[in-house]
């Protein structure tokens, strides 16, 4: 019997019991032995509830009891998660996490505490919730050098995207709606302003390349400018708009992350991501393209995510698996120096297609979809010289980079 803990009781905690149960004899199989939940912390109580016979307070309990050999990080935040995990490592157990903002702020450090005693941190399931990628990232594709990781990874951004593209209501309905069906939260400003996002290709992009990506250092746009008019011109231009986490080896030194929305057509890979799903697409010098997709959240798919790991380090007590994730930082290359190609909308009285020729050396004029606006695509520039640009731009509406 191995003995396991879960830190915290909420919805992918209460999951993780339920997958355990659900699938236990075949768990078990593949385990190689019976998994055991010891304990579950968490400061509430929950009358009625089986677990009860199980819950404790105080995590030095876990900590102190040798019988626990994994401990299962499902609190979410920083603190006290990352310290509750830290203790947990420096104590002999290994660590399992769905903790997105720890991975992305603490992986590197927590992966050296494991390696250096032989225990595993493992955290399949904070990027994709149920997606298996971390684990192809770090098996599987490990004969190819990883040329591009761009993945729709927040879920609620895509159904808001989603809810605007096909019934062509406004962002804050959609998003309303969002909250209404529980798949954004009362505060959606990590989900609709890319951070979630960012902290996960962040994470995918430190084992993608073997070094600590720092999420503050991607450049990070998120959706709450899109407008239910920009969903008209992307129609009409047989377009979709997505919010893209991207990370770019542009040569073998030069490495580019950001997450911003983007205008893509049906022969892009993610194009038919909808709805809460995610996608992610990975490109490697030998494999070529590959994609995952799945679902990105919710109790039950990240709670498989996050058993099958428990499952890993069951099977590989007291031996690490080794991942490349070094704490040196990998600096990456000023965004302002990458290029894009931009849709631009801007308002006819203001200015006209002959002002827009001066400013730019070659664009391509739109037929009109809205009244009183032009609207146009720019050669492919870098980020600077739309920035500096756009301040030249007389009644500017709107601008989204392209990826056709």
């Amino acid at each position: 019997m191995i003995n396991i803990a879960v830190l915290g009781y909420g919805t992918i905690g209460s999951g993780v019991v339920e997958v355990l149960k659900t699938n236990g004899d075949s768990i078990r199989k593949r385990a190689g032995d019976e998994i055991n939940i010891k304990y579950i912390l968490d400061i509430r109580e929950f009358p009625g509830d089986p677990i009860m016979d199980i819950l404790v307070h105080d995590v030095n309990i876990i900590l102190d009891d040798p019988e626990v050999k994994i401990v299962v990080e499902v609190m979410g935040g920083i603190n006290p998660a990352y310290s509750f995990a830290k203790q947990a490592l420096l104590k002999g157990k290994s660590v399992i996490t769905s903790n997105k903002e720890m991975v992305a702020k603490h992986g590197a450090e927590l992966l050296d505490i494991a390696k250096a005693r032989e225990l595993n941190f493992l955290f399949e399931a904070s990027v994709g919730g149920g997606i298996p990628i971390i684990r192809p990232l770090n098996n599987s594709l490990t004969a190819d050098e990883i040329v591009e990781i761009t993945g729709i990874l927040n879920g609620t951004t895509n159904y808001i995207l989603t809810k605007m593209g096909d019934e062509g209501i406004a962002f804050e309905d959609a998003l309303k709606e969002a909250q209404d069906l529980g798949y954004a939260e009362r505060d959606p400003t990590a989900d609709v302003d890319g951070h979630d996002a960012c902290r996960k290709i962040a994470i995918l992009s430190s084992l993608a390349y073997g070094m600590q990506v720092d999420f503050e250092d991607i450049y990070t746009e998120g959706i709450s400018d899109i407008t239910d008019v920009d969903i008209i011109y992307a129609k009409a231009l047989n377009a979709r708009i997505k919010l893209f986490a991207s990370s770019i080896r542009e040569d073998d030194k030069n490495v580019y992350a950001m997450v911003a929305p983007m205008m893509i057509r049906a022969n892009h890979p993610l194009y038919s991501v909808n709805d809460v799903f995610n996608g992610i697409y990975v490109r490697g010098n030998v494999i070529g393209d590959v994609m995952f997709y799945g679902s990105g959240a919710g109790k039950l798919p990240t709670a498989s995510a996050v058993v099958a790991d428990v499952v890993d380090a069951a099977k590989h007590l007291n031996r690490n698996i080794w991942t490349i994730w070094s704490s040196k930082k990998l600096e990456l290359i000023d965004i302002d120096l990458v290029k894009h190609r931009f849709f631009v909308r801007v308002t006819k009285k203001a200015e006209t297609l002959a002002d827009i020729k001066k400013l730019f050396s070659d664009v391509e004029e739109l037929p009109e979809v809205i009244k009183d606006e032009i609207a146009f695509i720019t050669p492919l520039i870098t980020e600077k010289e739309m920035k500096d640009k756009k301040e030249h731009i007389k009644g500017l509406k709107g601008s989204i980079r392209i990826r056709f």
